[in-house]
This record gives C-alpha cells, structure tokens and sequence, in this order.
C-alpha cells in the first residue's frame, strides 16, 4: 500500500473514530469522602447473635438463598399470591413505567441515528417559459415553454470528530439504562404496597375478631348484672355501666369497618381493579414473619434498583460534559448530492442526465459571550449533583436496611412482653369478676379489668401486625430479589451496548 494510500486510510479512520472529551467514567464511591471507605463488614441492628431470640431468623447462606423475584410466596398465602400476581398485569403505575422505558429506548435509537448520514430525495416535475424578447427595433413573441424532470438524492453527514454524537448515545443509553432500573422500583413498591395493605387489612380482620368476642363476653357480663340487679345484689349504676361498656365496644367494633374498606379499595387499584367490584373475604391475620436472609451490606449496592438508577444517571451527566465540550471545536459536515434531470421524462434515467457534487465545511463558534463555558460548568454542576443523589440513596437504603432490622429484632422482644401482659390481664379480669360476684369489689372494677384485657390485646394484634409489616419493608429495603446485572442483559437484549 502507498503511503498516500495509507494516509487515506489514517484520514478516514481518524475521521470515524475522532476523540471522546467526556471525562472517564469511573464509577464514584458509595459514601461521602468523610465517611467510611466501603459498606460495613456486617448489619449491627441484627446480628446472629440475635436470631434465636428474633422470630424465624436465621443466618443467610450463600447466593442460593437470597431473595427471589416472587419474594411474598416467603408468606405462604395464597390469596395474597394471587393479588401479587396481578400487579404486573394491570396496575397502571407500572404501565406508565413501563411507558417511560420505551420512550427511553427510542430516545437512544434516535441519538444512535446520528453516527448515520442522512439522505433525501425530491423528485419534481416543473414547466417553465421564457416569455418575450425586445430588441432596439423589433419586439419578438416567442413563448416557448420547457418541462424540467429531476430525481435528486441528496446526502450530508456529520464528521463525529470530537464525540459530540457518541457521548450523546452514551447519555440516552445510560437514561435508558436509569429508566428500566425506575421500572424496576416501582414493581418493588407497588408490590410492598400490596403486601403492606393486605396485612394491615387482614390486622383490622383479626381486631374485629377480638372485639365481636369481647362483644359477646360484654353482653353475658350485662345480662349476669340485670339479673344481680333484679335480685337485688347488683345496683343501677352497675347496669348502667355494663351497658355503657358493652355499647362502646360495639361502636369500635363497627369503626373498624372504615378502614378495611379504605384497605379493600386500596388494593383494588394497586392491582388494577375498579373498588365497586372487588371485594376480599374476612379472614384474621395469620402472623408468620418470614426469615429474610440477608446478605452481606455490599451486596445491598448491587441489589436495589433505586440504587442502579441513580449510579446509571451519574455515567449519563459524565456523558453530557463530552457533549457540551465538543462545541468548543469545529465541526465537519460532509454533504452530497446526485441523480438526474432532464427536459423528457424517457431520457431522465439515462446517463447524460446524471449529475452529481461533493463539498465539505466546517462551522464554528467564534464569539458567544461565555455561553458554551457557562453550559460546560452547568453539566459539571449536574454531574456533581448526581453524584450527592447516588451517595444519599446508597446512604437511604443502608438507613432503611438498619431500621427494619431493629424493628424485628425489638418487636420480637416486644411481642413476647404483651402476651405476658394479655395472660396479666386475662388473670386480673377472673379475679375481678370473682370479687364482684362476692361482693367484695365494685363492678368498676370488673369494668376496668374488662378494658385494660381488650387494650391488652389489640396491642398484641398490633405488634404482630408491625412485625408483617417490617419483614415486608425489610425486603422491600433489600431490592425484593434485584440485581443490577439484568441492567447489562437488557442492554444485550435491547441492543443499546456501544
């Protein structure tokens, strides 16, 4: 080969493949410069210490028992399995996500585009006369019309010589990327959400379950008082008060109904579903906190999609600053074009109407007052940004982690000390009833006894309740069986690498 060949060849290659002044993309560090250089070694608001005394824990083992993608079968209820399963299928927030991914998708086609020459055609067909003719001593009529045909194909091509239109690519790819992981979080949390409302709704089934029988227990109590009454042991105050007990009980019974409604219509529209039309069957809470292993804390970095999301956006703004900085220097168009004209439409495709022309130019900024400085500056303010939003998330998730954590592990701790309150309670309302019925005591303080049992209770069912509810936002703090490797397979299956 020539060395004017080769240099060809260099021009060409130099001209393709030009220079990136994006800066190079090294992921940041997870936590600020003042903090620790990496995730903790260990969770501290949960240790293994602490899992024989924390209901269902136990040690997480390697990979093969993380958290899996259908994570609320860990419940073992197959009516919420149901409700989970129809999430994907019809809650709207997932399909406007959803929505949001593909446009995300399209963008990066449409920014790949560029890398591309454009090219156009516009055939037209035009009829044209020269009209009249003057001279100094004659004037001539003669009109003679002329029909002009052409098919010109005309191209242009920007010479990406400073990366302007790959770093581009890089930018939507990376939003793309961004987009699919905020996909991702909303499926978690709309299926959290699920959970969290399906517990409560079931907790609001079991409190009704402990008021209808303290409603019965109330009413025996009255009607044992009427007939003390009528013997003469019991006073009116006693069946006044009996029967103020028993009727505000049944008003807290009923107020319950309020809120599992609101719970019924709630998760009627996480799942897609009009309120008028869905209903769930009474059924008490069945509260089996679920052993979540959880992993070490710096796997929790590549298992949270909200985490993935927001690193994605910081490689985008790096991406942008090349992008900005490339209208510093010139650029290169090239621009063609070629095809055919002729006065007869039968001669229009034949080789002496062909006609063709090549040109490049070069177009730059000579003055704009500081405007690309200052729009340079802006993406390094953007890009620090986002990396002060990827550093509070990580920091959000580790706080998130923790919390739930300490909630289950106290909580545990806690249930246990409120079912020996109940059992307290249960044992001074025998007694109190059993000093009423001699004589001893008034029926205050059987009524006493009554309440503090039925407070005693409802606050047992309510620890049970945080307990669902904590494993629930423990998982869902966990990233619900993510992993930021489906980012690169998608990539793969979409066709957004490089």
């Amino acid at each position: 080969m020539s060395a004017s060949r080769r240099a060809s060849v260099a021009l060409v290659v130099a001209l393709v493949a030009g220079c990136n002044l994006a800066p190079e993309y090294a992921r940041p560090s997870a936590f600020p410069p003042t903090a620790s250089a990496g995730p903790p070694a260990a969770y501290r608001e949960l240790t293994p210490a602490d899992f024989p005394s924390t209901d269902g824990w136990k040690m997480a083992q390697p990979r093969d028992d993380l958290i899996r993608g259908s994570w609320w079968e860990m419940f073992d209820d197959p009516l919420l399995n149901e409700l989970e399963q129809q999430v994907d299928v019809s809650n709207q927030s997932l399909a406007l996500a959803a929505a949001n991914y593909r446009v995300a998708r399209a963008l990066v086609a449409e920014a790949r585009a560029q890398l591309f020459p454009t090219v156009t055609t516009s055939p037209s067909v035009t009829r044209s006369s020269s009209g009249a003719t003057t001279s100094s001593s004659v004037t001539r009529s003669s009109s003679s019309a002329t029909t002009q045909f052409q098919l010109p194909f005309d191209a242009s091509w920007e010479a990406d010589l400073w990366g302007r239109i790959r770093n581009s690519v890089s930018a939507s790819r990376d939003e793309a990327q961004a987009t699919a992981a905020d996909l991702e979080n909303t499926r978690l949390l709309i299926h959290s959400e699920v959970a969290v409302d399906y517990f409560e709704l079931r907790a609001q089934d079991s409190q009704k379950e402990i008021l209808d029988g303290t409603v019965i227990a109330f009413r025996k109590a009255l009607e044992l008082t009427k007939i003390r009454h009528e013997g003469g042991i019991a006073s009116d105050e006693d069946v006044a008060q009996a029967e103020t007990q028993l009727e505000s009980t049944i008003a807290q019974d009923t107020d319950l109904g309020i809120l599992r409604a609101q719970l019924e219509h709630a998760i009627a529209a996480l799942i897609g579903k009009p309120a008028s039309s869905f209903s769930i069957p009474l059924a008490p809470l069945q509260p089996n906190p679920s052993a979540v292993p959880l992993g070490l804390p710096s796997q929790l970095l590549e298992r949270r999609p909200d985490i993935a999301a927001a690193e994605r956006r910081v490689a985008a703004a790096n991406a942008q600053i090349g992008v900005v900085k490339a209208a510093f220097f010139p650029t290169l168009t090239l621009s063609g074009s070629a095809g055919f004209a002729s006065t007869a439409l039968g001669s229009l495709l034949s080789a002496p109407s062909r006609f063709w022309q090549f040109g490049a130019s070069l177009a730059q900024t000579l003055f704009d007052g500081g405007k690309r400085q200052a729009t340079v500056e802006q993406a390094m303010a953007s890009y620090d940004g986002t990396v002060a939003t990827y550093r509070q998330t990580v920091l959000t998730a580790f706080q998130e982690v923790e919390d739930e954590l300490a909630a289950l592990r106290i909580l545990s701790q806690e249930r246990v000390q409120q079912d020996a309150a109940v059992a307290s309670a249960q044992t001074a309302l025998a007694r109190a009833e059993d000093r009423y019925k001699f004589g001893i005591d008034s029926y205050l303080n059987v009524i006493t006894a009554q309440s503090t049992l039925l407070t005693n209770q409802r606050t047992a069912m309510n620890i049970r309740l945080a307990q669902m509810t904590a494993s629930v936002l423990l998982i869902k703090a966990l990233g619900g069986g993510w992993e930021a490797s489906r980012l690169a397979s998608l990539n793969q299956a979409n066709g957004m690498l490089h």
